[in-house]
């Protein structure tokens, strides 16, 4: 039975879960920081006041849970640790800046968020370098839409059809599929795929690393 306690009750175990405080799950779904607040649980009149079925979407998009998994929270049957991974993320157009990636495209310093891994995908074992980068705009269309976090394996090996990001020697990173790649080449189908195919020299890359799955 879903009662004001419950709710209440399955917000916090999930801020519990994924260490944060009510606040700052708030924050976190894009909600007032004292959306949460026990002061915000009771109204003027005395009586109980019920969060919006709008906040959970919210707080559910940013947990990135499903509503299975906010049941368990609401039944009291769920764990309040979160087991899940956690990876680093940053904006896909933040990645072309220095700092984020070292010289074999694997994450380094501390300006990185951090996000919980995709339920829906097993992590690779024993692989610490996996990390996100997180889509802005259209520019990507229709494949990668904006908000879709693209999580990226440096040391997933890397065969014709799969679609990557590279790094070029000049800085700039791109997301491509694989075409074909030689001692000396490496030809890349751009997206969306209107674009003409580019073809790279080795020397002209930095690194390569595959997308092994996106985050939606």
């Amino acid at each position: 039975m879903f009662t004001h306690d419950t709710i209440w009750n399955a917000i916090d175990r999930l801020a519990n879960a994924c260490g944060y405080s009510t606040s700052g799950l708030a924050k976190k779904a894009g909600l007032d920081p004292t959306s949460f607040n026990r002061s915000k649980r009771i109204g003027p009149d005395g009586k109980p006041r019920w969060p919006s079925t709008e906040s959970i979407s919210r707080v559910l998009q940013a947990t990135e849970i499903d509503i299975a998994e906010f049941l368990e929270y609401l039944s009291g049957d769920s764990d309040t640790t979160d087991r899940r991974p956690k990876i680093p993320v940053i904006g896909y157009n933040q990645a072309h800046q220095d700092g984020f990636f070292d010289d074999a495209g694997c994450p380094v310093g501390e300006r990185w968020d951090f996000i919980h891994f995709p339920t829906a995908s097993p992590k690779p074992q024993n692989d610490q370098k996996i990390y996100a980068l997180e889509v802005s705009g259209d520019s990507m269309l229709p494949l990668f839409r904006n908000g879709d976090r693209l999580v990226i394996s440096p040391d997933s090996t890397i065969r014709r059809g799969d679609r990557v990001v590279i790094k070029t020697t000049s800085g700039e990173i791109f997301a491509k599929e694989l075409v074909r790649q030689t001692s000396g080449t490496i030809e890349l189908k751009s997206i969306p795929s209107v674009q003409t195919n580019q073809t790279f020299s080795t020397s002209e890359i930095s690194w390569i690393a595959r997308i092994i799955w996106v985050s939606q």
